[in-house]
């Protein structure tokens, strides 16, 4: 029989990435979706098949993390092998205006599951997602043994769910994993976030649709790598003799201007030229330096990043020039390819 896999929230960035490589390996997929009067389902419509057609692997359940026996009867119908809870409300300067939402889904979230898979009693293998942001701004390289210094709403419910995963799998003997994973961002970023909405900020200045760009801290730095590849450190994770916690990142830290001054490079703007800073984009408490130290995934994962940060740049800004209509040759610089 196939692997059977339960990913909460599948239809964000690292779910979709997760559900083609669980896929492309023979697994049954089951996903997450919250019930909304819209379609919220894109990044993922591409695997989606009609389930009365014969040899679908592809399955998406209405589930909500605040309802916890919504948890209890997709676990009894999935029954699935392994599990990636990936369901937040991730984005950090959002989780100061709706605190307790985002406590909710985050830490409570994952307590829920975790108690749902206490319950079961099932021999599943869990994947707890953690975030760099857990560690605010303890010195950097930040390691499995850097301290928790969380400093925003988000990152201590993070810090929360980590703890809850290493009680569970201490306490019960539950196959739980945390990756603390650093900043990954894909094509499938959403806009919000500062990659993309620089990214998607050039394309759309060169297709005559917007003027500025508007940012906050140009000073932060941060160790970005590509969404894929975390991925598949994810599922190494749950293939490992033990569960234990990892660091994924690149190792690498750079600032947010050297991003906007890589996106702009690209296609031969001067980003002096249309860059704007809003204070509004200023977080109560600012994480100036994050930049893990992924040696030990290395060691017991073989997991190694491959895409520079360069290239990564290139990749999510060729994918909005497209976005905007606009034909990626006839722009980015070839000294830049």
């Amino acid at each position: 029989m196939n692997k059977r896999a339960l990913i909460t929230g599948v239809t964000g960035q690292d779910g979709s990435y997760l559900a083609e490589l669980l896929l492309s390996k023979g697994y049954e997929v089951h996903g997450t979706v919250r019930r909304s009067s819209s379609f919220n389902t894109a990044r993922v419509d591409h695997l989606y098949r009609d389930p009365h057609e014969r040899g679908v692997r592809f399955f998406l359940h209405y589930v909500d993390m605040n309802d916890p026996l919504s948890l209890v009867r997709l676990l009894e119908t999935a029954q699935p092998q392994e599990v990636y809870n990936l369901a937040a409300q991730s984005h950090v300067r959002v989780s100061f205006d709706m605190p307790e939402y985002t406590a909710e889904t985050v830490a409570l979230g994952t307590l829920r599951l975790l108690e749902a898979l206490r319950i079961a009693r099932a021999p599943v293998r869990l994947y707890q997602a953690g975030s760099s942001e857990m560690f605010g701004n303890a010195p950097a390289p930040q390691s499995e043994l850097t301290e928790l210094r969380p400093a925003s709403p988000y990152a201590a419910a993070k810090v929360f769910a980590h703890w809850l995963t290493v009680q569970y799998r201490e306490g019960y003997g539950l196959f739980a994993s945390n990756g603390i994973l650093f900043n990954h961002e894909s094509p499938r970023r959403g806009v919000t976030f500062v990659t993309r909405k620089v990214t998607s900020a050039v394309a759309s200045i060169l297709a005559g649709r917007q003027d500025e760009l508007f940012l906050g801290n140009l000073q932060a730095k941060r160790d970005w790598g590509y969404a894929p590849e975390y991925v598949e450190a994810m599922w190494l994770m749950l293939q490992h003799d033990q569960p234990d916690d990892f660091v994924i990142a690149t190792g690498e830290t750079h600032s947010v201007e050297e991003l906007v001054e890589t996106a702009f490079g690209l296609v031969g703007l001067d980003w002096r030229r249309y860059v704007r800073f809003d204070p509004r984009y200023i977080r109560p408490n600012e994480v100036h330096e994050l930049r893990g130290d992924p040696s030990k995934a290395a060691r017991a994962l073989g997991w190694r990043p491959r895409t520079s940060f360069a290239e990564l740049v290139r990749i999510i800004l060729t994918a909005d020039l497209v976005e905007a209509g606009l034909r990626p040759d006839d722009h980015i610089l070839a000294r830049a390819a």
